[in-house]
């Protein structure tokens, strides 16, 4: 068996796989998110998006890896406009991500108090509303790459 199907196979494995613990942890924190959650669950909260923080990076950096080095190399990706969308599905939840981690480190304050922290119900639906916008975005990028593999989107 050739190296580089090897090493091609492995930077795929760990692309597909954080996109998985990315999905999975989403998915556990929308089923978290509660107006005033506990010490245990607000703490849990801030755990499920560290790992999501570090496996959305690990994403990050194995589609980068993937493109330039172990895919079907830049030009498959990079004249593909599925591919852009892609990448802006991915930065646009993101982005999004940043309103659940802000407030989650805002949390930090009264659970080194021991306090659980106040969580309006205003702000605990709007979280939820963030989650379910990533999941959603998240969930149609294997459609995507899906639609890439088969050549959708290639000029001519």
């Amino acid at each position: 068996m050739p190296e580089d199907l090897l090493s091609r196979a492995g930077m795929a494995y760990a692309h597909e796989l954080s996109f998985m613990v990315c999905f999975a942890a989403l998915t556990a924190e929308r089923l978290m998110i509660r107006p005033d959650p506990d010490q245990g669950t607000a703490t849990k909260l801030i755990i499920t998006d560290i790992i999501y923080g570090l496996a959305a990076l690990t994403l990050l950096g194995s589609g980068i890896m993937r493109v330039l080095y172990f895919g079907q190399g830049s030009e498959f990706y990079t004249q593909n406009p599925l591919f852009w969308w892609k990448v802006g599905l991915y930065l646009g939840a993101g982005a999004l991500s940043l309103y659940p981690t802000i407030t989650y480190i805002l949390w930090a304050i009264p659970l080194r108090k021991g306090e659980a922290p106040n969580v309006s119900a205003g702000v605990a639906s709007r979280i939820g509303w963030v989650i379910n916008i990533e999941l959603v975005a998240f969930g149609s990028l294997p459609f995507m790459a899906s639609l890439m593999a088969r050549g959708v989107g290639l000029p001519g």
